[in-house]
Order: C-alpha cells, then sequence, then structure tokens
C-alpha cells in the first residue's frame, strides 16, 4: 500500500523571536504621521499609551524605531526597514480579508503617491470622485518609496520623478516660486519687493536625505536668479512638506511653493507670490495605472478622472 505523501508543516517560530504583532498598528500610524501625538488621535488612543507601545516593540526587537528630537520625530534605518515590511504586511492583510469576507465583492481602487501629493492636491478633490463614484472605496498608500504596483497589488500611482523618465500620462510639470502670507507681504518693516530681500526673512524647507544640500528644494529657484549665495536671517527645517507650507500660510516665514500643487491655496489667496518669477524643476507628476489593473474600470475611471481635475487645475 503506497504511502500518502503528507505535508510537513513549518517548525513553530521561537518564543523569544516572536513579534508583538499587536503594537504593530501603533507602529504604522505614528511612522506615517511622524508623531505621537497624531498617531494617538488617529487610534482612539492618550498620547503615552502610544508611546508606551513603540518603547514595547522597541525593546522585543531591541533596536531603536525613532529618532525623538526636541518636538520631532524622524525614523531611525531600522524604523525605515520594519515600516515598509509593516506597510507591505497590513496592506496583505486588508487585501486578503478583503478577499474573504463574506458579502458583495469590494470596489475598490488602491493607489500611492507622495505625501505632499495627497495632501495638497488629491485629498482636497477626492471628496468629487467619490459623490460620483460613493461605491468605490479610495486606499491611499502616501509615501516617498517608489512602490511597485503589482507587488503591493496597488492599480494607480501617481509618479513625481524627472520629465525625462516619466511614464503613463503626465498630470503637469512642475515650475517652484517663493510663496508666503498675505500679512507677511504687508509687513512695512521687512519689505519683500525684490528677491534680495529674502534676506530678511526666515526659509521654510524641508530635510531631504544624507547628501543633499538642506536647502535643495529651493536650489532651482535660487540658480535661476542667480542667488545661490543668498543667506535668509534664519531657516526653519521641516521632515514633510506639507508642514512647511501649514508654516508658510500661518505667516512664519517664505515657502518654495511647488506650482500647481498649491495653485488651490494661492487662488483662496492663503497664500502669495512675492515676485512673478517662477522657475521649471523638470520634474512632474506622471500618472501609471498597473496591468493588472486594466481590468478594473473604477481604477481606469481613478486614473481618468485624476487627468480631468489636473486640466481644470
Amino acid at each position: 500500500m503506497p504511502f500518502k505523501n503528507v505535508k510537513t508543516p513549518p517548525p513553530p517560530i521561537p518564543r523569544s523571536q516572536m513579534l508583538r504583532l499587536d503594537l504593530l498598528p501603533c507602529f504604522d500610524a505614528a511612522a506615517r504621521t511622524l508623531s505621537f501625538t497624531l498617531a494617538a488621535q488617529e487610534l482612539n488612543l492618550t498620547q503615552s499609551a502610544v508611546s508606551r507601545q513603540i518603547q514595547l516593540l522597541e525593546e522585543s526587537l531591541g533596536a531603536a524605531l525613532f529618532e525623538r528630537g526636541h518636538r520631532s520625530l524622524t525614523l531611525t534605518e531600522a524604523g525605515e526597514v520594519m515600516q515598509r515590511a509593516t506597510r507591505d504586511a497590513l496592506e496583505r492583510l486588508l487585501d486578503a480579508s478583503a478577499r474573504v469576507r463574506p458579502g458583495p465583492r469590494l470596489r475598490q481602487v488602491a493607489m500611492t503617491c507622495t505625501q505632499g501629493f495627497a495632501s495638497l492636491w488629491l485629498i482636497p478633490r477626492l471628496a468629487r470622485f467619490a459623490a460620483n463614484h460613493p461605491q468605490v472605496d479610495v486606499r491611499i498608500s502616501a509615501t516617498m518609496d517608489i512602490m511597485d504596483l503589482e507587488r503591493h497589488r496597488l492599480d494607480v500611482a501617481v509618479r513625481f520623478v524627472p520629465s525625462s523618465v516619466g511614464r503613463g500620462q503626465a498630470l503637469f510639470e512642475e515650475t517652484v516660486q517663493p510663496l508666503c502670507a498675505p500679512a507677511l507681504l504687508r509687513d512695512k518693516a521687512a519689505p519683500l519687493r525684490q528677491p534680495a530681500d529674502l534676506a530678511h526673512h526666515t526659509l521654510l524647507t524641508v530635510e531631504k536625505p544624507a547628501g543633499y544640500a538642506l536647502t535643495s528644494d529651493w536650489d532651482p529657484w535660487f540658480q535661476v536668479m542667480g542667488l545661490q549665495d543668498m543667506r535668509m536671517k534664519n531657516t526653519m527645517h521641516f521632515t514633510q512638506y506639507a508642514d512647511a507650507v501649514a508654516a508658510a500660510v500661518a505667516g512664519q516665514g517664505v515657502v518654495i511653493g511647488r506650482l500647481p500643487l498649491l495653485q488651490s491655496l494661492v487662488n483662496e489667496k492663503k497664500l502669495v507670490a512675492p515676485f512673478r518669477s517662477g522657475a521649471a524643476t523638470r520634474r512632474g507628476y506622471y500618472v501609471e495605472v498597473a496591468d493588472h489593473a486594466h481590468g478594473n474600470a473604477d481604477a481606469l475611471d481613478f486614473a481618468n478622472w485624476l487627468r480631468v481635475e489636473a486640466e481644470s487645475a
């Protein structure tokens, strides 16, 4: 009598190597927002509870996941590794749960884009798509990482890349110019009549990876204006572009305005351009649709809606 081919179960994971899976949603929220306070609000916990859960996770891993500064939070190298793995795991679990959950098929569009594009351009417009597609859930993975659409089961990507390598339909190319709050423009003690007047104001800039200049987001405009040696009164650094923009709206300094990303804030007179000179960065936003999504009518509708919104803007 032939023996049955019995599949040997995988060996159990040693208890000493087991990961506290219940701590991962808290880590994911803190890593995305770079704020224990915002993570606590998102998870309906106290800030101290979030801090304690992160501490427990770090102790179980034997590695620090965050660098805690004065009023700032950044991911360590280990934290960046864990964030990518955590996002991938949570998204796969979400996709799996949607597949096995009984009931009508979930109509969903999963897309990826940068944090700045999501918060400053996409989210303010997203209600218009939802109004015409009430049965479709849009899942947004906002990250600076270039995510593989097939591997992460993403339908649509909006890539911010050099125009020379852009794939798919172009939404818009980017130009930059200084922007500030109207109140700052009216400040008679430090007028902003010509670019050299920036020396009397606070520069708002976004921190870049190692190897980049601290003001690399300003460099294209400085070069066009011949102001490579410009030194402003002081500088405020932010980890997220949206935070630098919020500081500019609050009148705390001058931000390099990425247009048309910030065009709605200019239209609403929340930000104004003290000078009429802009500089092209030779970068742009491009819509890419995954191969597997060409059979998803909702994903194609979403990609087309992005193009229509960009044209109307």
